[in-house]
């Protein structure tokens, strides 16, 4: 079933850049646009089903887990190890990203039109400044939190769950034990919503290409390639440093994880691949109690795709601007940057407001977001399936590291 499952996937999106192709260069683009809109109505329902999942799997999973490794020392080397490999990872990406960009210079005689400074830009760039994003980590409601799909909130109310269970011994074993059957029901559900995929992956090709076009890759071809080259870069790094704990067994967790990778890169959704990674984790020897602690927090704290996306884009624009930042600058970028982007897990289009946030705070100017605007798509679904690579090698590098 899973090697079916991968060829569905890539039939779906196949097919989806063959009737894109076709719809964008048959009808106007009003008209083409109002067919996108059809194909969105599939993508839409899918990933509203996999945020209907999200919420109770975390929960339920990180509570679990929480109260299967059992006491507070164990707790706390499991949460030093994660968020230890998580600093790391977070630096690597965003230096990654600096550098690369500066060394390719995407944006260097870039030659496309430069927006009005009049143009207004549809992402609000105030919206994760340091004092909102540390009180909105702590939940007015858990049911609130639950509605709006908050993964942060969500987080630390399981985490105060998970100790006050693991706390009461014997009398939390019932409330576990109907977790853990939670855990079971999310998960069968979950297999039911991920039959849906390959045509909700068709969709969401279908309608970007609808659009935008093939053609629009071509304008883009440094900027987008630089990208993706970059992202190749920092798979390697990762899959390496992955290696260097868990050995050739790397090759495994490469091999395991395709499926959930194929599936955050056709939807452009990190959130869409959690389950088949909790999944898939497991499958491949991690400990539950392990998967359901970190990958939980890595969705919150670890997106490295998401990270090197803001550095490598926030130069970009400035280039294309002709405005050069001092050294001094680019690590006061990166300091911020390490700060800001642990607000992105629930915050739609997460990137472009951090890049907006940035791009404010350095002076450049915000009108500068509408040029990555019309590839954001494309560049989305490489930064979803490196988030699914950077969590992969997380979770399994800590099991590893909690076996000495």
């Amino acid at each position: 079933m899973s090697g079916r499952f991968t060829l569905y996937i890539l039939v779906g999106m196949i097919l989806g850049i063959l009737v894109g192709y076709v719809c964008n260069e048959n009808v106007d683009p009003a008209k083409a646009k109002q067919i996108a809109g059809y194909f969105s109505i599939l993508t839409d329902i899918f990933l509203r089903l996999i945020k209907m999942i999200i919420g109770p799997l975390v929960f339920s999973t990180l509570v679990v887990g929480i109260v299967h490794v059992g006491d507070t020392a164990s707790l706390s080397r499991i949460g030093f190890l994660t968020v230890g490999w998580f600093l790391c990872a977070s630096i690597v990406s965003l230096f990654l990203g600096l550098v690369m960009v500066q060394w390719l210079e995407p944006g260097v005689g870039l030659g496309l039109p430069l927006p009005d400074v009049g143009s207004e830009v549809s992402i609000k760039a105030g919206a994760l400044t340091l004092k909102e994003f540390i009180t909105h980590v702590f939940p007015k409601s858990f049911f609130e939190a639950m509605s709006n799909n908050e993964i942060l909130q969500i987080v630390v109310f399981s985490l105060f769950t998970g100790v006050a269970l693991s706390s009461i011994g014997e009398a939390g074993k019932k409330l576990t034990e109907i977790l853990d059957q939670v855990v079971m029901v999310m998960l069968l559900i979950t297999g039911y919503v991920m039959k849906f995929a390959p045509i909700a992956v068709f969709a969401a090709i279908a309608a970007t290409v609808t659009t935008q076009g093939v053609g629009i890759l071509a304008v883009y071809l440094k900027f987008v390639g630089g990208f993706y080259l970059s992202l190749v870069i920092l798979w390697i790094v990762l899959l390496a440093a992955g290696s260097a704990v868990i050995g050739r067994r790397v090759i495994a967790l490469t091999r395991g994880i395709r499926e959930p990778l194929l599936l955050a890169f056709s939807t452009a959704s990190s959130e869409a691949a959690y389950p088949k990674t909790l999944e898939q984790l497991e499958k491949f020897g991690v400990p539950k109690r392990i998967a359901s602690f970190v990958l939980p927090l890595g969705y919150s704290f670890n997106l490295d795709g998401s990270m090197m996306y803001c550095t490598f884009a926030t130069l970009f624009i400035a280039q294309a601007y002709g405005i050069e930042l001092t050294f001094a600058q680019q690590a006061t970028m990166l300091l911020l940057l390490m700060l800001t982007s642990k607000g992105m897990a629930g915050v739609p289009r997460a990137s472009l407001v951090v890049i907006a946030a940035t791009l404010n705070f350095f002076g450049i100017p915000e009108q500068g977001l509408l040029l990555i605007l019309a590839v954001d798509q494309f560049l989305d679904m490489g930064r979803s399936a490196t988030n699914v690579v950077g969590n992969a090698v997380a979770t399994t590098v800590v099991a590893k590291w909690n076996e000495k």
